[in-house]
């Protein structure tokens, strides 16, 4: 019974705003309550395009989360990465539900880098919702665009607009994919110390606030940590990153609703 309570009072809410949220994946991101708007790496895809010129490595990952132990809201998706001359395209997949409530979403981007301080990227999605019985399915195109800009060699500032064109899943219903800002910052204390925070607004909504850490203790090894507000959770995590695979490892804690695992597995090609 509790089960079946949580699984309603957290997919309700997601039926009622037209679903297709834009997830944030990767266990990195996780880990630092996805306060990632200022990373760069195969999850820029998924996270701020923006990122993607930073990219001089093939890269591809997979990314799964058991959402508060409950299978039927689980999530996964994968991304790839190949850099041209000047930039790189990604290939990217997400899914959440199960048989009877399922989210898709499919993307094409591209990122390039327009000097050594600025880059920027943009993204074209096709989203599907589908809901058993009597809905049935759906779908639209949407958009999504992002920059990274370095302002000193330590401090990076982002920004990410999904869906600005606020496309709907149907034109004759009121069932919206969300347009969601996002803006922050990181700075890189050291090299094993980098901090990152942000915020994010969906129109309709009130605003996130979120910030991050990750610490280096050792060549290998990563240890992560964040929190976010609305609603409040908290990240923790770490990363073991070999010559060309990497693997994360994540959880955040809602504080009713409980913890949130995630993995994601990453192999880059020819790493140096």
């Amino acid at each position: 019974m509790k089960n079946v309570l949580i699984c309603l009072l957290t997919v309700v809410p997601f039926i009622s705003h037209g679903g297709n949220e834009n997830w944030h994946l990767g266990a990195r991101s996780s880990a630092m309550a996805h306060a990632s708007v200022t990373l760069f790496d195969v999850w820029s895809t998924h996270h701020n395009q923006g990122g993607l010129g930073w990219i001089k490595n093939a890269s591809a990952g997979a990314y799964f989360e058991n959402r508060f132990g409950i299978k039927e809201l689980s999530q996964m998706g994968a991304a790839a990465v190949l850099p041209i001359r000047s930039g790189a395209f990604g290939l990217n997949y997400s899914g959440f539900g199960w048989s009877q409530y399922r989210e898709n979403k499919f993307g094409l981007a591209y990122g390039m880098r327009f000097n050594d301080k600025i880059s920027g990227g943009i993204q074209i999605n096709y989203q599907s919702l589908r809901i058993a019985n009597n809905y049935g399915s759906t779908g639209s195109f949407t958009v999504e665009a992002g920059l990274q800009a370095r302002v000193t060699e330590q401090f990076t500032i982002g920004m990410h607009v999904f869906n600005p064109t606020k496309t709907k899943l149907n034109d004759y219903s009121q069932e919206r994919i969300p347009t969601i800002m996002r803006f922050g910052a990181g700075y890189q204390f050291s090299d094993k110390v980098l901090v990152t925070c942000e915020a994010e607004k969906d129109l309709q909504f009130s605003a996130v606030f979120r910030a991050g850490l990750e610490y280096l203790p050792t060549e290998k090894l990563y240890i992560r940590g964040g929190v976010a507000t609305n609603p409040g959770i908290v990240a923790f995590g770490f990363g073991l990153n070999f010559t060309s695979f990497k693997l994360d490892i994540a959880s955040t804690y809602h504080q009713i609703l409980g913890f949130s695992p995630q993995l994601s597995i990453t192999y880059v090609l020819s790493n140096k």
